[in-house]
């Protein structure tokens, strides 16, 4: 080996040895959320602030046991759209981590040539020249300063960051199902209320009509009939609009078309109940597990990386470049040994004058970490509150439904006492006609609120980081 390929050689190792040594940019250390020690809310009405059970949260529809609800949300996380683009921008950062990857690697390329060449006449005296050429090129970019393992930790940031945005859409998208499931089910428990009540009226409408005629009341009992009739009658199309609504908007939830779930959802069902006990653990357990505050704080892993990637521009740049090959004027003599040819040896290039670009650049880098960091903490007060929001919805909604419950109840006992007392001659029809309106306004609410109670419950499920390891990365 001549002196000359010796210092190359040196030279190279040095630089190699330098490149393990040095990490341009701040270290990133993992923030953990700041959670308070307990709930502010009051946890109540089966809510338990216990360690909440993994699979219990990642499967939350079980809990309701409604089979036709577990199907529907396990069809919507294999045919859902929004899930779907959000497993292919997993896989697009998995591939641009491995191209940061790369980066650190030399690359090696093959090359062949034959080119034929004719010289001026005037110039050179003419002469067509045939050359022939084939090798290898290689180049290898020295990391010295850091700046492609910074693109690498920041790639590997974002390729976790989008594993827990895709987390995040299955949490929403299972608690949508259940929501426009919950929807559907109350819908046609309202439905079933007010047609039930329609026919009731129509018999007191009927009965008015009768006694009418044989001259026992006057027509303003059959006038308060018809029109209480009527109204009942206008309700309920505008609460087949809102289940229509609903099944549709589930069919789409699951990635099928409009209407594609009315036969499946035709059969009235109750909506589902809400389990005896819920436990819901600690504010920092329920932090920890929530898809969005792991994707925020990702990003901010990945922000803090590419600083380093800037402050590495201000630093010269090494490469070892080689080339080895054949070269000949001959065809047939191209793969003799007097046809090789090489050269191998370091560069380097530097920045003289960019009127501060880089430097700049470094200023946007460690404003965009700034950023990070604080959409991290807005992160976590917005998820404090939806579950704080959220455990107050459970309890307050419980307590609601269990008064309109007594109400109801009650309601039912007035209007059948109402009607036999004036079946009896003993009052007039208004009392009647006060009775069955507020029997179906109590029973519409009910309905409303024991759909509310389920829904806030998958609600709270969302808000505790429930339904998102159901499923496995792309």
């Amino acid at each position: 080996m001549t002196s000359h390929l010796k210092k190359i050689f040196t030279a190279t190792a040095i630089s190699l040895l330098a490149s393990g040594c040095t990490m341009l940019g701040p270290n990133y250390n993992r923030v953990k959320p700041d959670a308070p020690a307990a709930w502010q809310s009051d946890i109540s009405g089966g809510l338990v602030a216990q360690k909440a059970a993994t699979k219990a949260l990642a499967n939350w529809w079980a809990q309701l046991q409604d089979p036709l609800l577990t199907e529907l949300v396990q069809k919507g996380m294999h045919g859902n759209l929004d899930l779907k683009s959000a497993m292919s921008r997993v896989r697009e950062a998995r591939a641009l981590r491995g191209i940061s990857r790369a980066g650190l690697f030399p690359s090696v390329n093959a090359s062949a040539a034959a080119t034929k060449s004719r010289s001026s006449s005037n110039f050179t005296g003419g002469g067509e020249t045939d050359l022939y050429k084939a090798g290898f090129d290689a180049g290898w970019e020295l990391d010295i300063f850091g700046g492609k393992k910074r693109a690498l930790e920041a790639a590997e940031a974002d390729l976790a960051a989008r594993q827990e945005a895709m987390h995040e859409v299955l949490v929403s998208l299972s608690a949508e199902i259940g929501i426009n499931y919950v929807d559907v089910r109350t819908y046609q428990a309202r439905i079933s209320a007010a047609r039930a009540n329609f026919t009731s009226q129509k018999q007191s409408f009927e009965l008015n009509q009768s006694r009418y005629q044989t001259g026992l009341i006057d027509d303003l009992a059959v006038q308060q009939s018809r029109y209480n009739l009527e109204l009942t009658r206008s309700q309920i199309p505008r609460l087949e609009i809102g289940l229509a609504a609903a099944m549709n908007r589930l069919a789409i939830l699951l990635g099928q078309k409009p209407g594609s779930l009315t036969q499946q959802l035709a059969k009235i069902e109750p909506v589902p109940a809400t389990p005896p006990e819920i436990t819901v653990g600690v504010p920092a357990e329920a932090l920890r597990r929530r898809p969005d505050i792991r994707q925020a704080e990702r990003q901010l892993a990945a922000q803090t990386a590419r600083i380093g990637v800037a402050q590495a521009d201000l630093y010269p740049k090494f490469k070892l470049t080689g080339t080895i090959g054949l070269e000949s004027l001959h065809i047939e003599d191209l793969p003799e040994w007097a046809s090789r040819f090489f050269n191998i040896g370091p560069s380097m290039s530097c920045n003289i004058f960019d009127a501060g670009a880089i430097r700049q650049n470094i200023v946007v880098q460690n404003a965009r970490q700034e950023q990070a960091m604080l959409h991290y903490q807005a992160t976590v007060l917005r998820a404090l509150e939806e579950e704080e929001n959220a455990l107050t919805a459970f309890v307050k909604e419980e307590t609601r439904n269990q008064a309109l419950t007594r109400a109801t109840d009650a309601a039912g006992k007035a209007d059948q006492a109402a009607r036999d007392r004036y079946q009896a001659g003993l009052t007039d029809f208004t009392s009647v006609l006060d009775a069955q309106r507020s029997l179906l306004s109590f029973q519409d609410q009910l309905a409303q609120s024991t759909g509310a109670v389920t829904a806030n419950l998958i609600r709270l499920y969302k808000a505790l980081g429930g339904g998102w390891n159901s499923v496995s990365d792309p």
